[in-house]
């Protein structure tokens, strides 16, 4: 077998996309009914929390005004459900056009580009309030893989097998890699999230979605996700190293050097 399709988890089969039996890697077979469920539920849930949240958008926005130049909602490429681009907006965090001299970037730690307030924002998830419309237009979901930005997108495919098929359902505001991992600064993160978003499409169902919003509230709170995992029996990213081939798949030498984003 051919190392980069070897991509699976610890399980008593193996959970790989491509050896799920059937033609293109997506949803688990028998799942589709749930998933249309879900997108019903997204819009409802979001249009509740979009009216309760108003007040702390508009101080958020306030704030952001008051504290830089530019707007206080911005708006940016994101790649969505089958490849489809779309927008997404998020209160400001960052200086306004700060990639005016370096191009589309990965943010860092104590990146520079991040106002004193937006940091804030950050940290309390504040800035992703705005998304909510996105869920209410049906370019997102509350619960899936973060949508990432068409810039990254076509190098990352180099890199990593399958990394397509996280974009086989709408992209979340909050995911199963989003409340155990930071935001991703290298290949090696990306790797990791890729393994959990993967893992969770394969396993999409009622209950895991019930953790995941759980645990992001209580991760906005500052609770460490491994007190979560042994509450709610979450799966680690640890766990879903590969078994189906001899190797796990490597991000390192020729493939890093292709795929670093600018």
């Amino acid at each position: 077998m051919n190392r980069m399709q070897g991509f699976g988890w610890r399980a008593t089969h193996c959970e790989c996309p491509a050896h799920w039996g059937y033609g293109t890697p997506g949803v688990r077979p028998g799942h589709e009914g749930y998933v249309r469920f879900k997108t019903l539920a997204d819009r409802l849930i979001a249009s509740v929390l979009l009216l309760l949240a108003l007040p702390f958008l508009v101080v958020a926005m306030a704030l952001v005004r008051l504290t830089s130049r530019g707007p206080a909602i911005y708006s940016q490429v994101r790649v969505g459900l089958d490849g489809k681009r779309f927008r997404i907006y998020k209160v400001r965090s960052m200086y306004n056009d700060c990639e005016r001299s370096t191009g589309p970037r990965w943010c860092t730690a104590d990146d520079p580009r991040v106002t004193p307030v937006g940091d804030i924002l950050r940290k309390t998830h504040l800035d992703e309030l705005p998304q909510l419309w996105n869920v209410l237009r049906g370019e997102m979901s509350l619960i899936g893989p973060r949508p990432e930005r068409p810039e990254f997108v076509s190098n990352l495919e180099k890199a990593f097998p399958y990394y397509r098929d996280r974009l086989r359902v709408l992209p979340g505001i909050t995911g199963l890699a989003q409340v155990q991992l930071p935001p991703d600064t290298d290949l090696t993160g990306v790797e990791r999230k890729l393994m959990c978003d993967l893992y969770y499409i394969g396993r999409l169902n009622p209950l895991l979605d019930l953790k995941i919003v759980i645990c992001t509230g209580l991760g906005v709170i500052g609770v460490p996700f491994a007190a979560m995992r042994a509450l709610f029996g979450m799966p680690s990213v640890d766990a879903m190293e590969c078994t189906c081939g001899s190797e796990r798949v490597s991000v390192m030498g020729a493939a890093q050097a292709q795929a670093q984003p600018a």
